[in-house]
């Protein structure tokens, strides 16, 4: 089945490149060989706020230079065709999870038509690898479309919805200060020579976005490769949050101690004794991927959730690929009247 679905797939794509550019309501970019070895990779976006329509292209732009095969997704409003992250029931092109690989998923509160969610639903049951950023934690909020309720962030019949049960945690709140205190990567004691942290220098790892919250100890089968330390200002080379006191009861409150995770590794075991790979983090502000430290970590965990640990070297290339202007996180801050077509680009061939 999973191979009729890749050739269903192999054709759709060729069919895209025959279409008049600008008719799809996603963005393809062809990578083959190198190191992806023509891994299909399909980046699930629709945030409201922290950007994914800007960061995953660049991401999807970095691995088909190393020869993914990446198919971007964009909530899109179906009366105009442009990119809008506030329409929240509209992801086109989920079929293409049919016979993707890696799934990259960078949602928010979806309420996805049954007919799309179904796709989401398939490929997260089939055993296959999953990468989940920041808000994936709280990417589904059924209130439309029920069929797939139990999915939604706060779901009690599966206790914290596909946040929870699939990538580890669901949404809980913000640890850190929303837009005033950024946040920094520090290694897990013990995870220093994990295949997702290799080539990555000590401090790189940072983000505009504050650390979230998330319950200790993390759910069992979850491994903690970064701890967020909550920065006090809002560039990489802040100093770490000193311990506050609360005014009312006059005890203090140190945000990094303990440390929350931010990005971990696990397995879904689905019901139907399927296992996928998974890797969370929480991290995922488009203008993180500015930091070299940010990049390779979402490059080696995709190439680690494919299986590709063998490719993951030292000076693998993350360099920014294309254009890259990323804008400020904020709610109603996207940029208006993009479209997929808006965001070609043709890699060069992988080393």
């Amino acid at each position: 089945m999973l191979r009729a679905a890749a050739v269903t797939l192999s054709l759709l794509s060729c069919t895209i490149g025959q279409q008049t550019p600008g008719a799809d309501p996603w963005v393809v970019y062809a990578g083959s060989g190198g190191p992806g070895d023509g891994a299909r990779v399909v980046f699930v976006t629709g945030d409201e706020e922290y950007r994914s329509e800007q960061g995953m292209p660049q991401l999807a732009r970095i691995l088909a230079r190393l020869g993914c095969h990446c198919t971007v997704l964009f909530a899109i409003d179906p009366a105009t065709g442009a990119i809008d992250p506030g329409v929240r029931d509209n992801i086109p092109g989920l079929e293409a999870l049919d016979g993707a690989d890696l799934m990259v998923l960078f949602t928010r509160f979806r309420d996805l038509p049954d007919a799309q969610m179904q796709h989401l639903v398939d490929y997260v049951q089939s055993g296959r690898a999953i990468v989940g950023l920041r808000t994936a934690t709280h990417a589904f909020a059924a209130k439309q479309h029920t069929k797939f309720a139990s999915w939604s962030w706060n779901s009690e019949q599966w206790d914290g919805g596909f946040g929870r049960q699939v990538l580890g945690e669901t949404w809980i709140a913000h640890h850190g200060a929303h837009g005033t205190q950024s946040t920094r990567g520090v290694v897990v004691a013990g995870a220093e020579h994990h295949a997702i942290l290799r080539g990555i220098e000590a401090g790189s790892v940072w983000d505009p976005a504050d650390v979230y919250a998330v319950r200790l100890p993390l759910r069992d089968g979850c491994e903690p490769v970064l701890l967020g330390c909550v920065l006090a200002g809002m560039t990489p080379d802040s100093e770490p949050a000193a311990p506050t006191t609360d005014a009312k009861t006059g005890a203090e409150r140190d945000l990094n101690a303990p440390k929350m995770p931010i990005a971990w590794t696990s397995t879904y075991h689905a019901p139907n004794g399927k296992s996928a790979r998974v890797f969370t983090t929480t991290l995922g502000s488009s203008q993180a991927l500015r930091q070299a430290g940010t990049r390779r970590l979402l490059v080696n965990a995709c190439l680690w959730a494919l299986g590709h640990e063998a490719a993951i070297v030292a000076d693998l290339d993350v360099s920014l690929a294309g254009e890259f202007a990323p804008t400020p996180f904020g709610f109603g801050t996207h940029t208006k009247d993009v479209r997929p077509a808006d965001l070609r680009w043709q890699p060069a061939a992988a080393k």
